[in-house]
Formats: C-alpha cells, structure tokens, sequence
C-alpha cells in the first residue's frame, strides 16, 4: 500500500525520479519492485522479466534526460517498470485490459516509448536508426540508449544491427540485460559465450580513463579509436585466451556488471554516456528478482496468471468441470505420438518449447526436438535442411512471429516445395497480449505462395488428423494453423487418420443461406446459426466447414454456389485477402456471383483485450454473427 512507500507515489515522471538523492534509489527500486509484485498477482501479465530489470530501469531514467534522451526497449516484457515510472503507475491496474494500458511499451500511448517492441532483436537497429537520425538532426546531446535482454541476442537482427553500427557514425549505448534466459532456458553458442565472458572493473576504469584523456587532447579519433580497439582485442586475447565479439566489431564492451546494483550502474552509465562511438554495456540480472518462486522457476513465472503473494500458490481456474485441453497440448501430444510412430519427424521452434508444447516431445526423445533461440527465420530454413535430407519437420512458430520469416517460407520451403510442416499457434486473436501478437495476417500472406497446403482445424479431433496427414505428404509443404487457448472437446483423443487434401465438410444442411466457417471460430457459427434461426422463425442456414484455404475444395464451393445466392464466410483472421477473398474469387473466376458478406479482422490493427471482449469488437462473436446472417 502506498502508506508503506516513501518514494513512488510522489514520482509522476522521470524528472521527479531525477530529484532524489544517489542513496535513495536502493529503496526506490524496492518500492517498485513490490509495486510491480502487488498489481500482478490480480492482474497477470508478464510478471519475472520486469522483476528483473528494476535497477536498471531506475538506473537509467535517473542517468537519462528521458524523454529527450531516447531509451528503445527490446522485448517489451521487461518493460512494467518503466511504465510505472513514466506516470502510468495510477492507470497501471488497467494493464493489459480492454482500453487500458498497453501490454507493451508503445509510442502511441506514452512519449517516454519510443519504438514498438513487442517482437524480439529489433531493438539495436530501431535505436541505431535513432542514433544517425540525431547526429544528422543537429542534436549531438541527445542520447540512445537499446535494452536488449531476454534471450533476444540471438536473434539474427540484433547481429544485423551491431554490424551496422560497427561502422556507422554513431554514440548508441547497447544495455545487454543477460538473464540467462528467454521465456524457456537460451540456447546455442551466444548463451554460453555471454556466460564465460568477463573483463575487470580495474580494466574498464583505467580504458575509460585513458580514452577520456586522449579524446580531450584530440588524438583520439574514430579511425584511431577503431584501430586501438582491434589491437586491444587482440592483445587481449593473446594474454587471456578470450575473444570479445563486441571488440571485435569495434564496440566498446564493458562488464559484465551486477545489473542488481542500481548505485554501481548509475556511477557506470555516467561514466560511458558521454563517450564517443557505439559501446556495450554488459548486465548480469536474475529474472524473477526479489520474488523467491520466481527466481526458482523462472519459466514458469514469466507469464504465472493470478497468485497469492504471500505463498507464492497460482491460482488456478476450478470451473468444477472437466475442461477441454489448450490446443497446443493436443498439438504437443499429437506430435510426439506421430513421433513414435514415425521415426523421421521432428520438431523445432524458436525459443518458445514450453509455450508450443514442444517441450513434450523434448522431454521423451530429446534428440528429436530442437530449440534454435529466438530465430523464426533460421527456424524455417533449418527445418527446410533437414526436410531435404529426408526428415519430417514440424516447426512450431507463433503466428504473429512467422511473420519474420516470411522469406524463409517462400525462398526455401515453397520454392523447393519440401515437405516442412510448419504449425502456427496463436492464430487468429490472442487476447490480453494485443496488436503484436495477434495472428492475424498468416492466410492473407501465406495464400498466395505456390505449392504450399494451408488448412485450420475445426477442433481438436481435426487437428490431429490434419496433422497426421501432414506428416505423410511427400512432396508439399504444409501450413496449420490454430488457435491460443482450449478447445471445445474434452475428449479431445481421436483415432490418428488421413483427411483427404483439399476437402471441407457440410456440417449441417440450409436451404436459404450458406455460412462457410474455417478453424476453431466455427463453433461460434454454429452458436450463431442456432440464434439466428431461432430469431427468425422459418430460416434455415446451411453450415461448412472449409477446412483447407488452400487447395479450396472447388467441389464444394461449386455445390454452395449452385445452391445459395447469400453467403457468409467467417474466420478469425483479417478479413482483407483472407480466407472470404479467396472464397469470393473463386465465385467470380467460375462465373457465380452471389451476395457475400465476409467477416474477419477488420483493416486496423486491433487493440488488447480478452478474446471474449474482441471478438465482440470484431462483431465476430455468436451475436455479431447471427446479425450478419439476419442483414445479409
């Protein structure tokens, strides 16, 4: 309770932040840290990342003229304190909730957020970008500072924006937040690398001082200064067998430091801010910091719902019914049964096993499962390797995040038309987490590349076939898509059969009106079907389950077009170059025109809320529904 703080509630800015005493910010952080503690526990969201990026959160709104002083955030998890101190503490409770704060930082919302970040490893470009901009602007005071944590530095964009800056005039300041941790524990090479890495206090200080003395006198130029940073790599690693990667791209690194130290960062940030030339400052911080469950299981406690914060217990949903399973426990499932029985598939996702329910599959043949870091694009291409070789891929990627591996998909999936099964969770809208992750735009990019199978299962039964005919397709690759969230069957276990590419299904018969449903947003038509037939006394609609956007079931649409002359088509994804495009193309091309109301995501992208909340937004809820199947 604000009677037990001294320091926050009088903090409504950075600048008010920047009134206190040095000594005062131990308790600062203290009183955020339990802020951050209380206002989860009611209302979840991303709860360990931000624990452990206090300090240097405080450190930095402290060092920085913010806003004028620019800070780009990396991975927007991490970012709940900062909102807090940047005067969103009052509407804080309002998190992540339909027209409240934000889920991630934003521009649109606050000044203090420079650059959208709710996709990893975009921050060291965006901030770069910045950093040029303000040299050529005319602003050489002004300072850019990238967070970087979390386990994005292995994504390949991070590296693209360190090359750049290795070579660009520039002053960008890169905070390495090194957690030791993504949302599952980091892989690869990166991981271990930042983990042996070390250089001296002693050292940082006597460097920081000679560069200091040699820039004021002028003989420290940028071409000189890149030279010595060279020889001093190498000198360096000549007498400690240790290589620095930063170095070596002509970056100054510094640390690693205690990133729990908010007096020690704040000396080292005044230290550096000021010194010419891309630098690196490397932080070591615990995620989940300060709150003990969380700091054991991480993991678990990166995203943990409500919980009691005096034990530490979740606390869980108790509907006092057996509940359907979450689609991607039926995909984890199913995958390592088709693993068993298979001994050529595979999966691989890009740092999120445990959120796919990969980590099912890692557990039982863990030679049989790879996790490649946060690199949707390596992800895809790697897949496409080992599909070239014979295996069978499944490579699980959030929708909203195959989105930067787009490429990958056309250049090396499609083109050689290899057999990559390449599952989308999270499709359609994910709910709290907002305009960056919802999965809304896979059909409209993905429906137009040759050679791929796109399908989305009407339920869990459907997904488990779909899935086992996938893996028995040897000549195309496939994309399934489906949704965050439980299903609608709680027995979801169904005999593993083959479903015959390119076929829908009439779900059930119509005489007036046709509604074409694809995926788990089905079951709201035929919630919708039954209202609208019971408001209007007479109606009858037919109901079908599309099942594949491509190849379309031509058959099928031939029937419904012969038949109806009003349809509406329903999907949980934009509705612009969606699956009813592909539907009312299909129409014109083979000379049926009937009247076509198609319902989707609408073009602007949608704000966060519960998935109940926007759908109804979206008017794709039962009601919004049926009202389209009264007008049409």
């Amino acid at each position: 309770m604000d009677a037990d703080y001294k320091y926050l509630p009088h903090i409504n800015s950075p600048a008010d932040l920047r009134q206190l005493p040095l000594d005062a910010l131990p308790k600062v952080c203290d009183e955020l840290r339990h802020d951050i503690i209380k206002e989860l526990s009611d209302n979840p969201g991303h709860f360990a990342s931000s624990l452990g990026t206090v300090e240097i959160t405080v450190a930095l709104h402290y060092v920085f003229d913010t806003p004028y002083d620019r800070l780009v955030w990396d991975v927007g998890h991490q970012a709940y304190g900062h909102k807090i101190l940047t005067g969103r503490r009052d509407a804080f409770h309002t998190n992540r909730k339909l027209h409240g704060i934000r889920p991630f930082p934003s521009p649109e919302e606050s000044e203090y957020d420079t650059f959208p970040c709710g996709h990893a490893s975009n921050s060291i470009s965006a901030a770069l970008g910045m950093a040029l901009a303000t040299l050529k602007n005319g602003h050489p005071d002004r300072h850019v500072v990238a967070l970087i944590g979390d386990g994005a530095m292995s994504g390949g964009l991070a590296f693209e924006g360190l090359n750049n800056a290795s070579d660009t005039p520039n002053n960008l300041l890169v905070i390495l937040n090194d957690n030791n941790m993504s949302i599952d524990r980091p892989v690869g090479g990166m991981k271990e690398y930042l983990l042996h890495l070390h250089t001296s206090n002693r050292y940082n200080r006597l460097r920081f001082a000679l560069s200091h003395l040699f820039e004021k006198i002028g003989w420290l130029t940028p071409k000189r200064r890149n030279s010595i940073l060279r020889f001093n790599n190498s000198l360096k690693s000549l007498l400690t067998n240790q290589q620095n990667i930063f170095e070596g791209l002509n970056i100054r690194y510094f640390g690693p430091t205690d990133g729990h130290n908010v007096k020690d960062l704040v000396r080292v940030l005044r230290e550096i801010k000021d010194m010419k030339g891309p630098k690196l400052l490397h932080i070591h911080t615990v995620k989940g910091k300060g709150y003990e469950p969380a700091e054991k299981e991480a993991t678990i406690w990166h995203a943990p719902g409500k919980f009691d914060v005096e034990t530490g217990e979740r606390i869980k949903e108790d509907p006092g019914r057996p509940l359907p399973p979450k689609f991607q426990d039926v995909f984890g499932h199913t995958l390592l049964e088709l693993a068993r029985m298979n001994p050529l598939v595979v999966g691989v996702t890009p740092a999120m096993p445990t959120g796919c329910s990969m980590n099912i599959l890692m557990n039982e043949m863990p030679d049989r499962a790879f996790d490649v870091g946060i690199a949707e694009g390596h992800a895809v291409t790697f897949s496409a390797g080992m599909a070239k070789e014979g295996l069978k891929p499944f490579c699980n990627i959030y929708s909203a995040f195959a989105q930067r591996a787009y490429d990958n998909v056309i250049h090396d999936v499609a083109l050689p038309s290899l057999p990559v099964v390449l599952c989308l969770d999270r499709a359609g809208l994910v709910g709290e987490d907002g305009p960056t992750h919802h999965g809304a735009f896979d059909i409209p990019s993905l429906r137009t590349v040759p050679n791929l199978v796109i399908a989305s299962p009407f339920d869990e039964h459907e997904l488990r076939r779909l899935m086992f005919t996938a893996q028995a397709s040897e000549d195309c690759p496939w994309v399934l898509r489906y949704p965050r969230g439980r299903g609608s069957l709680v027995d979801w276990k169904c005999p593993l059969e083959m479903v015959p590419v390119g076929t829908g299904r009439r779900l059930k018969d119509g005489e007036q009106i046709a509604v074409i449903s694809l995926g788990p947003i089905g079951t709201e038509a035929e919630k919708a079907i039954r209202l609208a037939e019971g408001k209007a006394g007479g109606l009858s609609v037919a109901h079908y389950d599309l099942r594949f956007v491509k190849p379309l079931d031509e058959k099928m649409l031939r029937e419904i077009a012969a038949k109806f002359e009003r349809i509406v088509t329903v999907e949980d994804g934009s509705r612009a170059g969606g699956m009813g495009s592909a539907v009312e193309e299909w129409m014109s091309d083979h000379g049926f025109h009937p009247q076509i109301v198609r319902l989707g995501l609408p073009d602007h992208f949608v704000e966060h809320g519960t998935v109940a909340e926007l759908r109804a937004l979206c008017g794709l809820n039962a009601e919004g529904i049926a009202e389209a199947i009264l007008k049409i």
